[in-house]
């Protein structure tokens, strides 16, 4: 497995190995022990997924607060989309910046989205699967979100009249959003 260092510390892609032949191919998704030597230590308890029907859906930005924070582990099983994440550490040196990545089921990428970070996708094709391991339950009453077009984030969506759920839609915005970490 092959991992890349992002601008923001603990955001990590992963790149595992594809073993393709005439049949189509193998690729080992998730390996705790391999992630642990990496520095990806957190025990897992859950895998989620979502099917967004249409190309340009937006699904996000979302996190949990303390002590309910998750830390994701994202990959697209069908389809292809434009991952983010978002540092809302106060004290860290990157607060306020984002990293946005390409997850397909083609090429197999993975983004490690620590706690202290907001999450969400734009899906750049119709009928896309993502799925991503929790490392901490849902919590209703701990579960936020910064509204996806905040122009003081400036995040270069690949979609410019997305699909949005009613929630996404009146998410705050960064500076009115409530964060602990």
């Amino acid at each position: 497995m092959e991992i890349k260092k992002t601008k923001l510390a603990g955001v990590v892609i992963l790149q595992p190995r594809i073993y393709g032949d005439d049949r189509g191919y193998f690729v080992e998704t998730f390996n705790q022990e391999q992630f642990e030597r990496v520095g990806v230590d957190s025990k897992f308890i859950q895998d989620n997924q979502s099917l967004s029907k249409q190309a340009g859906t937006i699904r996000g930005l979302h996190y949990q607060l303390a002590p309910d924070a998750q830390t994701k582990i994202v990959r697209c099983a069908a389809g292809a989309i434009y991952d983010v994440a978002v540092d809302i550490r106060k004290d860290s040196p990157t607060y306020k910046e984002w990293v946005g990545v390409i997850l397909s089921a083609e090429n197999q990428t993975q983004l490690v989205v620590p706690k202290g970070f907001a999450h969400g996708f734009c899906t750049l094709v119709p009928d896309t699967i993502v799925a991503y391991k929790v490392d901490n339950a849902y919590s209703p009453k701990n579960d936020r979100g910064i509204r996806w077009n905040d122009p003081e984030l400036a995040i270069d969506w690949p979609a410019y009249a997305p699909t949005l759920s009613k929630k996404d839609r009146v998410h705050p915005l960064f500076h009115q959003a409530e964060m602990n970490f």
